[in-house]
């Protein structure tokens, strides 16, 4: 019997019995689906990961921290048990860091917090001062702001409190066109406030001193992050700015005190010299990384790499694809269990039909591959099928997630690759063949006399 007469009556046998049929390769298809979606899900988490890790600088990226400076604490993929700097990152270990062998570049961090005024608003920001920028223009005594593209939802109405969260409007302010009052000084501003009497009992005239020491900085931002307040992207709540221009302005305003954030001395005066939150250090080449963090830490720094974080994400997005997957395959198990329940009634009903074949010459592996490929084809059929409505899902996911924002992550949290698909179908054709093999095996030993004699 050729491959053609084969073909045909498996597609015979299988449309004479339609809803059988159709019921079966139902399972199969809804075994796909869960399997494919579950496993996408993951996938699209690893290649989010993937795309912050490069907005992030990329495996050749190393963050450098020392003494705590400033509101952030820097440790992206350190362990727990690393020792704590106490050396403080200042322009003399920025440049005795920009010596290191392969080090291409080192770029210094400063981070703190500040409040943003405007009109009946105020809001909060973290303000993360890197070098560079349009970016703000450098070398000038007026602070220039690049907000992202969230900050607009941390404004709230001084009288009642309420946000964007709050209340479902956004507030009245253009964050590219407006001026805006920048607080660098928030302890300041809080005692202007609530008035003099906040001083101490020992010095009540401290906060009046205080008070008249706070400025109100008018800014403009020379840009803002692309992207609508509902869409999350790295440095959604931040705000940045040219890190020599602010370090001018910080000095001026906090002449005789201590700059916010920045270390002092056991007597507690502030040392002379500014230390930044963190350094970020580019390598000529990913290979080279581990070998300049050991320099870096033997320095006395603390050191960190993404490749340290991509490795301990890795480790947790294989237990999620696990799990998930696994939970597919429980469905696809179950549509196995149909089709070897289908193909054993076909069996049953075509136990006559066997025995006559088997009289006129039909070899049994001629029946074996009949059965086995009528299983086949459900496993084809229900696996193409269940990639199309795989696909119809996985684009509603990402519609009703805003494409990964209300997940707070960038990039569809559902994605399905080529790959994916091909090996989708081949195991669900793997499948149904697998569960018609013991059917088909059964066919094989009938004896064609008792088969033929069976009503």
């Amino acid at each position: 019997m050729s491959w053609m007469d084969l073909l045909r009556m498996s597609s015979s046998n299988l449309r004479r019995r339609k809803l059988r049929t159709f019921l079966t390769v139902l399972g199969v298809m809804i075994g796909t689906t869960s399997i494919v979606v579950m496993i996408s899900l993951g996938l699209g988490l690893q290649a989010s990961m993937y795309e912050e890790l490069e907005m992030m600088g990329g495996l050749n990226t190393i963050s450098v921290t020392g003494a705590d400076a400033g509101d952030s604490m820097v440790y992206y993929g350190s362990s727990s048990d690393e020792e704590k700097s106490d050396k403080r990152l200042t322009d003399a270990a920025i440049h005795e860091l920009a010596k290191l062998e392969h080090v291409t570049s080192v770029e210094p961090k400063y981070t703190m917090s500040v409040m943003l005024l405007k009109g009946g608003y105020e809001g909060w920001a973290q303000l993360e001062l890197a070098d560079g920028g349009r970016l703000p223009v450098t070398g000038t005594s007026t602070l220039e702001l690049v907000y992202g593209n969230g900050i607009i939802t941390n404004f709230n109405e001084k009288g009642t409190g309420k946000g964007y969260y709050e209340t479902g409007e956004l507030p009245d302010i253009d964050m590219q066109k407006d001026t805006i009052f920048l607080i660098l000084d928030q302890e300041g501003y809080y005692a202007a406030q609530q008035g003099p009497s906040i001083g101490t009992a020992d010095n009540p005239e401290q906060s009046e001193q205080t008070v008249k020491k706070v400025e109100k900085h008018a800014v403009r931002a020379s840009g803002v992050v692309a992207g609508d307040p509902d869409t999350y992207k790295n440095g959604y709540y931040n705000v940045y700015c040219d890190l020599e221009t602010l370090k001018q302005v910080l000095k001026k305003e906090f002449s005789g005190r201590t700059i916010p954030g920045q270390p002092t001395t056991s007597s507690g005066k502030p040392y002379k010299d500014f230390s930044y939150s963190s350094a970020q250090i580019k390598v000529e080449d990913a290979d080279l990384v581990e070998q300049v963090v050991a320099d870096i830490r033997a320095a006395g720094y603390n050191a960190s790499t993404n490749a340290e974080l991509l490795e301990s994400a890795k480790k947790q997005l294989a237990m999620i694809q696990a799990v998930l997957g696994g939970i597919g395959a429980v469905s696809l198990l179950v549509a196995a269990i149909g089709i070897a329940n289908t193909m054993m009634m076909s069996i049953y009903e075509r136990t006559k039909e066997i025995g006559v074949i088997k009289v006129l010459g039909c070899s049994l592996r001629n029946i074996k591959q009949m059965f086995l490929m009528e299983a086949a084809f459900i496993g084809l059929i229900g696996g193409f099928t269940g990639m199309i409505l795989s696909f119809m899902l996985s684009g509603l996911i990402n519609i009703l997630t805003g494409h990964g924002a209300a997940m707070g992550i960038e990039g569809n949290i559902s994605y399905i690759p080529m790959w994916l698909v091909l090996a989708a179908m081949g195991f669900a054709m793997l499948v149904g063949t697998l569960a018609g093999y013991f059917p088909a095996l059964r066919a094989m030993r009938l004896s064609p006399l008792a088969a033929i004699k069976t009503e």
